[in-house]
């Protein structure tokens, strides 16, 4: 356990205090008064300071964006359950469906015509004579 050895460490390694001192079993404030004492100590905190803030900006970013991911998902799954629970609501008023309700559930078998005011069947799906083939719009 020479001077030279904590001091490889230290500033080679860039071991911590206390991994040195865990390593060659001797005291944190011999090894803290061994790089004090050597000329590249200022520089070499200098560097660590660095480094701490790099790691902590990360870090922090990591953070930030995690939180954003989970209150995305969150919002999503709110939105989600609101709209089941919308669609419960409109389907448990009655045993009938209305034709307003079967053209929202199925949004995408109808097209607006701004002309005759009113939502008109897609042709090419074909459908069975109990399906709306024109619902008047709002």
């Amino acid at each position: 356990m020479s001077k030279k050895e904590i001091i490889y460490f230290y500033y080679t390694e860039h071991l911590k205090v206390n991994d040195i001192a865990n390593k060659l079993q001797i005291s944190s404030a011999y090894i803290t008064k061994v790089i004090q004492s050597d000329a590249r100590y200022t520089k070499e905190k200098e560097y660590r300071k660095n480094i701490s803030r790099e790691k902590r900006k990360i870090s922090q970013n990591m953070f930030i964006k995690t939180k954003r991911d989970k209150k995305r998902i969150e919002d999503n799954y709110a939105f989600v359950q609101a709209q089941h629970n919308q669609a419960s609501k409109e389907l448990s008023k009655s045993n009938y469906l209305t034709d307003e309700s079967y053209r929202k559930w199925n949004y995408s078998a109808y097209i607006y015509n701004p002309s005759k005011h009113r939502y008109e069947f897609r042709e090419e799906l074909g459908c069975s004579a109990d399906v709306p083939k024109y619902i008047k719009g709002r």
